[in-house]
């Protein structure tokens, strides 16, 4: 108990990186929604559709291959003209996952079963280093 108290500088930078090694992989075991590999064998196996949510501002600056665009002030209103198969697996996206799963929520609401929410946004679709094109 001594050694604590004489070197208690030494415990809290000790303790203090230990929490910084611990809270990313945290918050990435709590962050809902799909992985960029999870994402991608959805769209590569059961023909996902994908819809970013995104403003068209962000949109045109890069968004994933094949990606339909409904901002989320007209999702409502516009998703069900955009993918009208509510069966076959749908994958929001937005910059970092919050606006999509606000999305995700209201798709279950119109009737989509099988709607999903990339975890992170395209922002972890850019850290995981896969493609995107520009409009």
């Amino acid at each position: 108990m001594n050694f604590l108290f004489e070197n208690w500088l030494l415990v809290v930078v000790a303790l203090t990186s230990g929490l910084a090694l611990l809270v990313p992989n945290l918050q990435a075991m709590g962050a809902p929604g799909l992985s960029p590999t999870q994402a991608v064998l959805l769209i590569n196996r059961e023909k996902a559709n994908v819809v970013d949510v995104r403003s068209a501002e962000e949109f045109a600056s890069g968004h994933l291959i094949g990606a339909r665009h409904v901002a989320m002030e007209n999702i409502l209103a516009d998703l069900a003209k955009t993918v009208s198969d509510k069966k076959r697996p749908l994958i929001l996206v937005c910059a970092s996952g919050m606006r999509s799963q606000k999305a995700q929520r209201i798709a279950q609401q119109l009737g989509y079963e099988n709607v999903h929410s990339l975890g992170g946004g395209l922002k972890i679709w850019q850290e995981a280093n896969l493609p995107l094109e520009k409009a």
